[in-house]
């Protein structure tokens, strides 16, 4: 029988098969013939006609020649093209210019040229004045400080603090605007990191700090002057941080402080946000500081270090400073003026303000003076500075044998407000005893004054809900919920109770002798290794009561053997959680660098590729790959079908047991019977003793 000829495929069969090899065809030629030319644009030496990377002896011979044709009248420019020649041959034999033209492709004087074209443009090449550039403006002489060369860049790594680098060209007019701007950025970043200049000629640590294109090209960015951060442990080229915003003073502190340093940022509130936005959410137990500005300007590094190292003890919020809401301030802090600090206390305390510029030193020392409370709060961080805690020492030293520890104790409200104020005066009234006898002529607050002075009794509070453990190991009386854990009755009874401490020295000095351990040494060990005694007071409110009550116990305590009791006592609960710049610098993201700087890191990546001219050979590879992939696959032979007759399907499936039986009868014809699955000759079946045959 004839065999039928397959019908003729049509036009739009034939281009929805050869679909995805005609895309690739398209962007080939379109990468080829619009990408890669905007990519590669002609350089000033394809200007001049010269080969690239010529002397500048070579570009004066071309530029000579070509000029003497001008004048000849044998050849008339046109304008943009005699501009363009100008401006290349002025570029090209200044030898600074030159050099970062042909190292990393700077030419930060382009504009110059397109605007000339834009003056010129109706007019005559002869009108255009010259020269183009002008090397004395572009060339100030910077006054570089901190040099670092290839030499001794390998010492920067040895460092601990981070690094910010300046790569820098002699020859760059931006380079030597940005030069005053650099000095207040090392001068703000001093203390805290190191900073260096790194001038273009040092070619091999230019190219090192320098970026890479897919093709192996070195370049800048952002042109120059181009920052670069090493971090501190930073020790390859891997962990290098760029900056890529504004070459401004705000903005590179701002980019450094919180990307490298991870330093926290200190955010300025309005007359009508800083009550609840700020005062209403730091935490009762942190003193509150705050910064009066006239200028609006970001905090300086110190400052953001200092709130991150004093982060536990203050909260920090910046004000800027209007004229028109001098009555405001004056009246609720008695801020009269900006510059200004407010350092915001105990509930009830006067403010206290300084006014005026400050250096890095002052404002680290009044910050250590004013960190704690008027009255502290007990703390599981301040414990030990304070005295207040079995496992370590007194304020007056490692050789005081007893302590004590004036407790506060109480929910917040009200009523614990009043009582920190009347035990504010106790201890300003204590503090302000200079001679034998008692304040206000009260001989019982000798003995309290000079324990005070010498640094053997402390003052503090403790918010009974929060330290609710602690409260009720002290206070354990029927009454003891009034004063401790969450509130259960209206009524909130602050508490006051005096913790004498005591070292035992001659156990201090006892030899230790290492013995295995049992259960009962783990239990020994829990014990906290100071003795301590608590006694509650009861009585009433009045200021000169507590000064007896407290030289009572005091001298009670120093004179008497009391017992030497020793427990363990409950932990303090931080206040707070972990603050987010302690959780790793890498999970820290700048809110001006989040999604929108990744996003401009995706599109400059596909740029920097775009570039690259092997993306045009291997789009036209792949189309003509999938087009011959195609092509073999359409005009293979069809293979002729299989009869689905029933007769043949019988017949072949008759066929293919035999086979398998041939097979089998092949394979076991010369095995032993003991090592084959094949029924022997001699075998038969034993009859056993309860089957069906016996019965």
């Amino acid at each position: 029988m004839a065999r039928t000829p397959s019908p003729t495929p049509s036009v739009a069969t034939v281009i929805k098969a050869y679909a995805a090899p005609l895309l690739l065809l398209s962007l080939a030629i379109l990468f080829q013939l619009v990408v890669l030319p905007r990519s590669f644009p002609p350089s000033h030496y394809d200007v001049l006609r010269v080969k690239r990377y010529s002397s500048i002896e070579e570009v004066k011979e071309a530029y000579e020649n070509l000029s003497s044709k001008w004048d000849r009248g044998v050849e008339v420019p046109d304008t943009n093209d005699f501009i363009r020649i100008q401006y290349a041959y002025e570029l090209l034999t200044n030898p600074l210019w030159k050099r970062d033209y042909d190292l990393f492709g700077f030419d930060e004087q382009l504009h110059i040229m397109h605007r000339v074209r834009e003056q010129y443009a109706v007019e005559r090449f002869s009108n255009v004045k010259l020269p183009l550039l002008h090397a004395d403006v572009s060339d100030p002489g910077i006054e570089a400080f901190n040099v670092i060369t290839s030499k001794d860049f390998q010492s920067v790594f040895q460092h601990s603090n981070p690094w910010l680098l300046q790569v820098y060209s002699s020859g760059s007019q931006q380079c030597a605007q940005f030069f005053h701007s650099w000095k207040r950025i090392a001068a703000l970043l001093n203390g805290l990191a190191n900073n260096g200049m790194v001038e273009l000629g040092e070619v091999q640590l230019a190219a090192y700090l320098a970026e890479k294109k897919p093709t192996g090209r070195l370049f800048f960015r952002n042109g120059l002057p181009s920052l670069v951060a090493l971090p501190s442990g930073c020790k390859t080229s891997d962990c290098l941080v760029r900056f890529e915003g504004e070459l401004s003073v705000d903005a590179v502190i701002d980019w450094f402080a919180t990307t490298v340093l991870n330093l926290p940022r200190i955010f300025y509130y309005s007359k009508e946000s800083l009550g609840p936005r700020f005062l209403a959410r730091s935490g009762s137990h942190k003193v509150k500081v705050i910064f009066f500005s006239k200028t609006g300007e970001r905090a300086t590094p110190i400052m953001r270090q200092a709130a991150k190292d004093y982060w536990n003890y203050i909260s920090l919020a910046s004000v800027l400073w209007r004229e028109e809401e001098f009555s405001i301030w004056w009246n609720t802090f008695g801020v009269e003026s900006a510059p200004a600090i407010v350092f915001l206390k105990d509930p009830g305390v006067k403010p206290v303000v300084y006014h005026g510029l400050f250096n890095n030193s002052w404002f680290l020392n009044v910050l250590e003076q004013n960190k704690q409370q008027e009255l502290p709060q007990l703390r599981s961080l301040s414990s030990k500075e304070l005295g207040c805690d079995a496992r370590g020492y007194s304020r007056a030293g490692n050789d005081i044998m007893i302590w004590y520890c004036a407790v506060l104790a109480g929910r917040k409200s009200l009523e614990l407000d009043k009582m920190r104020e009347t035990m504010r005066r106790v201890q300003d009234l204590l503090s302000k005893s200079h001679d034998s006898h008692a304040t206000n002529g009260d001989l019982y607050s000798e003995t309290a004054a000079i324990a005070l002075r010498k640094k053997r009794l402390t003052f503090v509070w403790l918010d009974g809900e929060t330290q609710k453990n602690y409260c009720f190991f002290y206070l354990n009386t029927e009454t003891g919920y009034e004063t401790c854990g969450p509130r259960r009755v209206p009524t909130d009874v602050p508490k006051l109770f005096i913790v004498r401490y005591q070292r035992n020295t001659t156990k201090d000095n006892m030899k230790v002798e290492k013995k295995p351990k049992n259960i009962w040494d783990f239990q020994l060990e829990d014990i906290d290794p100071v003795s301590q005694l608590s006694v509650t007071y009861n009585g009433s409110a009045e200021t000169s009561e507590l000064i007896k009550w407290i030289s009572n116990i005091i001298e009670d305590g120093d004179s008497r053997n009391l017992p030497f009791y020793r427990v363990k006592s409950p932990e303090l609960v931080p206040e707070d959680a972990e603050p987010i710049w302690s959780r790793g610098q890498q999970g820290i993201l700048s809110r001006t660098i989040g999604m929108k700087q990744k996003t401009l890191g995706i599109i400059s990546q596909i740029n920097d590729y775009l570039g690259d001219p092997r993306i045009g050979p291997a789009l036209f590879l792949g189309a003509l790959m999938s087009f011959g992939g195609i092509w073999l696959m359409r005009n293979q032979p069809k293979r002729p079908l299989r009869s689905s007759q029933p007769s043949q399907a019988n017949k072949e499936d008759k066929s293919r047991p035999r086979a398998r039986n041939r097979t089998r009868d092949v394979s076991g014809r010369n095995l032993p019977p003991s090592i084959t699955d094949l029924e022997p000759e001699d075998a038969y079946q034993m009859p056993l003793s309860d089957s069906d045959s016996d019965s």
